[in-house]
């Protein structure tokens, strides 16, 4: 059982969120779900979609302490894009928060413009990432010490997985659960819920249609 830790805030985007969720719930006896903001109570979406949350309280965990409680702990930190992301880069508490998550974290998830935060809080230096086409440039404004791929759906590298925009987290997450339950229980998944995915994670046919 994985503890799937699913970050809310103001402005954050429907899609982003509720298409994985309803990947992650056909496999109930796997992944327990929970919605967290930094304030707990109802988030909105930029769509004005009410989310009843609980308050984000991560563990402080010490980088040479995190194998350890990987090991006690198996979460999965989930952050989603949409337009409150511009503002929450600029916010050192959630920034702060995000780091201690990732830390305590066996995987981290981002859809859209999540991987700018992640990019700011340092997660991603090293690795390998994409985000939304659309606000692209400005995503990969936040930091230089990634190796952002344009053209990728989505990228899995170690723990982190990062997609493209919206809809791209859908096939990010079945890709996940091919990761880690077989590709045989992401296309079973895909036939229930009669969703076409894409399952090749390096074509992503937006690609070329943005340059913001």
């Amino acid at each position: 059982m994985y503890l799937v830790n699913i970050i809310l805030f103001e402005g954050f985007e429907t899609l982003d969120v509720f298409g994985p969720v309803e990947i992650f719930g056909h496999f109930a006896d796997v992944f327990q779900l929970k919605f967290l903001s930094l304030s707990g109570g109802l988030i909105n979406s930029t769509q004005g979609v009410k989310v009843e949350t609980e308050i984000w309280s991560p563990t402080d965990v010490l980088r040479n302490n995190v194998n350890q409680v990987k090991a006690q702990i198996p979460e999965i930190l989930f952050i989603p894009g949409g337009q409150g992301t511009r503002r929450e880069v600029e916010n050192p508490n959630f920034i702060m928060h995000l780091i201690s998550a990732h830390n305590k974290a066996a995987y981290t998830l981002s859809v859209c413009t999540g991987s700018a935060l992640l990019a700011r809080a340092g997660i991603l230096d090293g690795h390998s990432a994409t985000t939304n086409k659309r606000a692209f440039n400005w995503v990969v404004s936040q930091s230089s010490k990634t190796n952002w791929i344009r053209e990728a759906r989505w990228v899995e590298d170690g723990q982190l997985f990062t997609s493209s925009g919206v809809s791209a987290g859908m096939d990010m997450t079945l890709g996940f659960i091919a990761h880690l339950l077989g590709e045989e229980a992401a296309i079973g998944c895909s036939m229930r819920i009669e969703y076409h995915w894409q399952s090749d994670s390096t074509k992503d046919q937006f690609a070329q249609l943005y340059n913001d």
